[in-house]
């Protein structure tokens, strides 16, 4: 099922909190540039990386969290930056916390976690990037 821009609209719409699961320290890696590019536009990003999180690094001046169920405080959109099998663990955590979406970046398609995240009421989006569709839509996402 694709989405349609109305909806990529409004999910964007800010104030928005995104939860990163994969996301690296690397600078070089696609998670952290697609991070560092919605945090330039105004968005709140949060770390999810267990490795990180165990030695109490933070990663673009944010505090990093084991798990979704970790965060203190409310969660947009799950940007989801790890394998498609490896998904549907998320997605459930996604619901538990009440999120509003799960986006499963380029390359992510577990199917699977998208009919478990429609079925709680969660938007779904898979194999795209939220860096590019950000910039793709035009206007104000304010």
């Amino acid at each position: 099922m694709t989405i349609d821009d109305t909806t990529l609209r409004r999910l964007l719409s800010q104030p928005c909190t995104i939860a990163v699961v994969g996301l690296s320290a690397d600078p070089q890696r696609p998670s952290h540039d697609v991070a560092r590019y919605l945090q330039r536009h105004g968005y709140r990003i949060v770390p999810v990386n267990p490795r990180y999180a165990a030695s109490g690094e933070s990663i673009l001046g944010e505090p990093c969290y084991t798990s979704l169920g970790d965060i203190p405080f409310a969660v947009d959109i799950v940007d989801v930056f790890r394998r498609t099998e490896d998904v549907l663990p998320v997605a459930r955590e996604a619901v538990q916390i009440g999120a509003k979406c799960l986006w499963q970046q380029i390359g992510v398609a577990n199917r699977e976690a998208d009919a478990l995240v429609r079925a709680a009421g969660l938007a779904s989006v898979m194999n795209l990037c939220l860096k590019i569709e950000h910039a793709r839509l035009p206007g104000d996402f304010s």
